[in-house]
Formats: structure tokens, C-alpha cells, sequence
């Protein structure tokens, strides 16, 4: 495993494991049950499904998993890939926003923001740029068809 590689699993066991669970530790579950609570664990169990998915999608069609020390060997466009190019940070911020809806939280959803930011400038500046080297003109092809983050609502590609 390459140093950067090495720093991408610390930074992201960090932003996934360590600090949720910190901050989760300091939330207490609600006294009552209601329509936002039921929001959020519909919000969280909707992002759960979705990452959920992306896994199973990298593992049996792409031969990998979403650690860059053991990435798909092909390029993985089915599934909820076909869709949206990052449903993995898609699927985990809906959690985080969900869990703050669930809870409440104001801190949770601070969380929730600043993953999809660091997201973002984790696509943008190394994924983007490996999946270009990696795959070439298909990973090319496959931007024009599919966006990084939103649903194509029409046919045409812009």
C-alpha cells in the first residue's frame, strides 16, 4: 500500500468511524417518538440501504471494495452507479442528515455538512483524477452519461 493510500484509510476511518462515533456518544436517544424522529430513521435507513448497495455493487461487479488499497478492478457503472457517480458519500451523508433529524442535533448535522464538503474535495482533487488514469476513455464516457452528484432528469447530457 502507497503512503497516500495509507492516509486515505486513516482520514477516512477517522471521518467515518472515530469522529461519528464520538459525537454519537454524547447524543441521547429521544424521549418520544415522533413524525421528525420518524423522518430521520427513514432518512438514515435510506442512506444505509444506499451505501449498502454501493458495496455489494463493488464487490460483485467491480471485484473490489470502496478502500483504495483494494479497489474495483473494473469500472462499476451499474447498479446505483448508473445513477449518480459518488451514491457511496451520497448514501453516508443521507445518514449523517438522517441521524440528525433523528436526534435533533445541530452538531450532527454541522457533521453531515462537512462530509459532504470534504466529499466533494475528495472527488474532485484524487478520485476523479485516479479513476481518469485507471480507466481512461471509459471513465470518460461514463462522466458524460452519469453526474457526480445529482440525478440526469432529462435525456439530454448537459
Amino acid at each position: 500500500m502507497t503512503a497516500s493510500r495509507f492516509v486515505l484509510v486513516i482520514l477516512f476511518g477517522f471521518v467515518l468511524i472515530c469522529l461519528p462515533a464520538r459525537l454519537f456518544s454524547v447524543i441521547v436517544w429521544p424521549a418520544r417518538i415522533g413524525i421528525s424522529q420518524a423522518a430521520g430513521i427513514v432518512i438514515c435507513t435510506t442512506g444505509a440501504a444506499i451505501a449498502l448497495w454501493c458495496v455489494s455493487s463493488f464487490a460483485f461487479i467491480g471485484r473490489g471494495t470502496p478502500a483504495p488499497f483494494a479497489a474495483p478492478r473494473r469500472l462499476v457503472t451499474r447498479g446505483p452507479y448508473r445513477l449518480v457517480r459518488n451514491p457511496m458519500y451520497v448514501g453516508v451523508g443521507m445518514f449523517f442528515v438522517g441521524a440528525a433529524v433523528l436526534y435533533q442535533s445541530l452538531v450532527l448535522l454541522a457533521y453531515a455538512v462537512l462530509f459532504f464538503v470534504s466529499s466533494h474535495l475528495f472527488v474532485v482533487l484524487y478520485e476523479e483524477p485516479t479513476l481518469h488514469r485507471t480507466f481512461g476513455d471509459e471513465y470518460t464516457a461514463y462522466c458524460g452519461r452519469v453526474r457526480r452528484w445529482s440525478l440526469r432528469l432529462s435525456s439530454s447530457p448537459n
